[in-house]
């Protein structure tokens, strides 16, 4: 496992499919959105779907302060347009299935390594890591703490 990001650190650029099948290249936002990007362990279960839900809540108010969210998981293309269909949501989710963009991000297991953590990144236009939120269990709070540093990024 690659060492945990810090706070200043450039974010590995990487290239996934989104819930479409739609190659998404990090490297096309760096210099023109800030960026917000999740990990999550699984999608459709009850801490995902809230977090999830919440993100997509905000989202105008993330785009706001021009800022673009995406959501991680090793959980197939299929999975994530079922997922983004049956709750409506507003922002891309990326298949992760080896769980390669995860292990660059440095993104921790949770109990005893059972659960893929969640962990969610706040990005600048410089793609500098701004900020990091590690909480397994306060899945909505990921959503009011990236907006909230953006917002004061923005000040």
């Amino acid at each position: 496992m690659k060492q945990k990001l810090r706070v200043g650190d450039t974010i590995p650029v990487f290239k996934l499919q989104d819930q479409n099948g739609e190659w998404v290249d990090l490297k096309d936002f760096i210099g023109l959105k800030k960026l917000v990007i999740y990990f999550y362990p699984k999608d459709d279960t009850p801490g995902c779907t809230k977090e999830a839900c919440s993100f997509s809540d905000q989202f105008e108010d993330f785009k706001a302060v021009n800022a673009e969210v995406f959501g991680i998981s090793a959980d197939d293309v299929s999975s994530h347009k079922k997922f983004a269909e049956k709750y409506r949501l507003s922002f891309r989710l990326l298949s992760d299935g080896n769980n390669e963009v995860r292990k660059l991000f440095g993104v921790p297991s949770d109990l005893f390594g059972l659960l893929p953590g969640r962990v969610t990144y706040v990005v600048n236009l410089e793609g500098k890591l701004i900020y990091q939120f590690n909480s397994q269990l306060n899945a909505e709070k990921h959503v009011s703490e990236a907006l909230q540093k953006l917002q004061q990024d923005a000040l």
